[in-house]
């Protein structure tokens, strides 16, 4: 099994639920990694081994010429050890996940392994040669996994010949230990929390500036930020804080990081923000759903599958802070049926996205790739 990262973000963990899906089927489970961090650990503990192994992962960087040679150089000098673990391994299915690590699917299909391709993103923006290039070594694997419709659509999009290849697998996300309570009447201020990444991507700023117009109408609203940003996007956090400092939001916008565990957060708050530009799934909303609290997220791309096109969370327009903040005004006027619609959300997200259910479809598919 092959993951471009260690760390324990929303396609990590749910890749930690595809290790303990095939460990806990009986297979002995050999996970390459680029590198050491809490996902390593994670995994381990699952009873799977942890190998190092120098994996060449796409960036956008790899558009500009420097950054295409760079790539160029890292797959070169990821061949030999790819190989070699392939080899030593006698591995009988080869599962790579994401398509941010293409010189795995290609070298497992070399060698002569079932390869099982398992996609979490959805890029759309970029132009139509670029997708279908990022989509391309998708054809080597036997079996491709996505984890959403969306997914589905702008995977096929370019390369309609993977079609025959699809398998639909919504992400089995785990909930918080012991019962949760019902949602109570909101705090004042009324607490907003978004978890993830500080990104462009995630819709951050939209958040911020929902909380600026809620503020300037009255709403006494606070906005809890938990997530940190990727190496080298550390001018979107300063740009973040510009924008607090911007409509002195200081008192009421906070910058948590990034946390292991995000129930306590969830449960605190009075409605979880997923704002995302591009979603091809959404675990934070799912999460939310789970923690027994109200959600409201965008039309991006797979977020509105996660609360069923509407009906468990309001879903607004991309990148619309007055959408946004129009829904959570909506929310809060409604609050007796924002509840209502939580507790219903809840126990969707527990049967729909529960990770029995996740775990028995990916050793299914494992099986018979």
């Amino acid at each position: 099994m092959a993951h471009p990262s260690a760390e324990l973000y929303g396609s990590d963990r749910v890749f930690l639920e595809s290790v303990i899906a095939l460990a806990e089927s009986g297979w002995r489970v050999v996970v390459a990694l680029p590198g050491d961090g809490p996902l390593a650990e994670a995994i381990r503990e699952q009873g799977a081994e942890v190998v190092y192994c120098p994996t060449p992962v796409l960036r956008k960087s790899a558009l500009r010429p420097s950054g295409f040679i760079r790539l160029l150089g890292d797959f070169a000098r990821s061949v030999v050890p790819t190989v070699r673990l392939l080899r030593s391994t006698r591995a009988d299915v080869v599962y790579v996940n994401t398509v941010t690590v293409p010189t795995w699917l290609l070298l497992a299909r070399l060698t002569r392994h079932a390869v099982i391709a398992h996609v979490h993103e959805a890029e759309e923006a970029a132009a139509p040669a670029v997708r279908a290039a990022l989509c391309a070594p998708l054809l080597a694997a036997t079996t491709v996994v996505v984890n959403s419709e969306a997914t589905a659509a702008a995977t096929t999009r370019p390369l309609p010949r993977l079609r025959r290849r699809i398998r639909l697998v919504y992400n089995g996300v785990p909930g918080p230990e012991g019962e949760q309570g019902a949602p109570r009447a909101p705090h004042d201020p009324v607490r907003l929390v978004l978890v993830g990444r500080l990104s462009p991507r995630k819709g951050t700023d939209v958040a911020v500036r929902a909380v600026a117009r809620l503020r300037a109408r009255g709403r006494a609203v606070a906005l809890d930020l938990v997530g940190s940003v990727f190496t080298g996007y550390e001018w979107y956090q300063r740009e973040l804080q510009d924008l607090v400092r911007e409509h002195d939001l200081g008192d009421v916008v906070g910058f948590h990081g990034f946390q292991t565990d995000v129930w306590d957060a969830l449960r605190e708050a009075d409605i979880a923000l997923v704002p995302s530009r591009f979603e091809p799934f959404g675990n934070t909303s799912v999460e939310a759903q789970l923690a027994g609290t109200p959600v409201i997220v965008t039309d991006a791309q797979g977020l509105p599958e996660t609360v069923a096109h509407g009906e468990f969370g309001a879903v607004v327009p991309a990148g619309d802070p007055d959408a946004l903040a129009a829904a959570i005004s909506g929310a809060l006027d409604d609050w007796e049926k924002t509840v209502r619609t939580a507790e219903q959300a809840r126990e969707h997200a527990r049967e729909r996205f529960a990770p029995q259910r996740y775990r028995r479809e990916i050793a299914e598919i494992a099986a018979r790739p």
